[in-house]
């Protein structure tokens, strides 16, 4: 296949470049460095099966010969890059889209968008299925990510269900792994550079609010098995090999073109997560407590279930084991750096 990768020099993009390149795959990475990085992506830079373009995704979208999959993964994706990069994450998640869409449409290709979790807001319910509309405040900080997101989703069932466009949604939730940025906000990059810097680890609030973390391989995995699924046919198959005769309680229509939870189902505190870091570093940093942001969720947690009928995927990597590859990966980074 030739595959279009919005983003593809960011964290998440930039592995998917490589698990595509390696399966054998035409890989086309487009990005405009806002929050991707060049070194993300140089190892690739002469492979032939591997070509980058610098563009700005929410300008007019065309590239030449064939193309078989858009995967739409440009955006601002921690809170951040969106809160400094309001508009531009506004205009990705609309006009980024919309390009993107214009784009598979024309070339008939099979489109994936990068959605979140976010979506849900601050949930009222936990876990987090597929089936539920979500709680958030349009017009919070954060807000500007979850309603990019939202709109993302509505324009592209709107393009399935008018255009008859193959699409795919992923719902992704919190991931980690090498190739993060060491100042990107989140919490785990955020906890492992202030262990190995000896600094204090900052927890907002009480650190009772919960997430659950995805080790980027394992991810990865189950977006490419949701591009890749061929139809809703094989899925009905699957569903009833699963022993699901009727469909499973609580569980949307089983289609590949409704959204779908990748994550890992494994939920801890903020303030757990943050003793496990500092127990695998060694570190002896404290640990220090600020105002939490606002409409920060108090849970995070995915359903998983049609993950598993559908695409036969759940996460394999241990959080421990994903956490002592990212450490090792911030140890060798944060070296160079100083």
């Amino acid at each position: 296949m030739r595959i279009l990768i919005t983003g593809g020099a960011g964290f998440v993009g930039s592995h998917l470049c490589d698990l595509l390149v390696a399966k054998g795959h035409q890989v086309v990475c487009m990005d405009n460095f806002i929050t991707g990085r060049p070194e993300n992506i140089a190892h690739l830079i002469g492979n032939e099966r591997f070509s980058f373009v610098k563009y700005n995704v929410c300008d007019y979208l065309h590239l030449d010969g064939p193309l078989d999959a858009v995967m739409h993964f440009a955006s601002p994706a921690s809170p951040q890059d969106y809160l400094e990069f309001p508009i531009a994450t506004l205009k990705v998640g609309a006009l980024g889209t919309h390009k993107a869409l214009g784009l598979a449409k024309a070339k008939g290709s099979r489109f994936l968008l990068a959605s979140t979790s976010e979506v849900y807001g601050d949930p009222l319910v936990n876990p987090q299925p597929e089936s539920y509309w979500g709680n958030v405040n349009p017009i919070s900080p954060r807000g500007v990510y979850d309603e990019a997101k939202r709109f993302a989703e509505a324009l592209t069932m709107a393009y399935h269900r008018y255009h008859g466009l193959d699409t795919r949604i992923v719902r992704i939730f919190n991931t980690f792994g090498p190739r993060m940025r060491p100042n990107d906000g989140r919490v785990v990059s955020n906890f492992i550079v202030q262990a190995l810097q000896g600094k204090p680890l900052t927890v907002f609030g009480d650190g009772s609010q919960t997430r659950s973390f995805c080790y980027v391989d394992d991810l990865i995995g189950g977006v490419t098995a949701l591009l890749m699924a061929e139809s809703d046919k094989s899925v009905a198959e699957r569903t009833n090999r699963a022993g699901f005769l009727s469909q499973p309680a609580g569980l949307p229509t089983e289609s590949l073109h409704d959204p779908v939870n990748i994550g890992n189902p494994r939920e801890l505190t903020v303030m757990e997560i943050a003793r496990l870091v500092l127990k695998l570093t060694g570190s002896s940093s404290s640990l220090q407590h600020q105002p939490l942001p606002v409409d920060d969720p108090k849970v995070r947690r995915p359903d998983i279930r049609r993950a598993k009928v559908l695409l036969g995927w759940e996460p394999k990597i241990d959080l421990e084991e994903g956490l002592r590859k990212t450490i090792e990966y911030f140890r060798k980074a944060l070296t160079v750096k100083g």
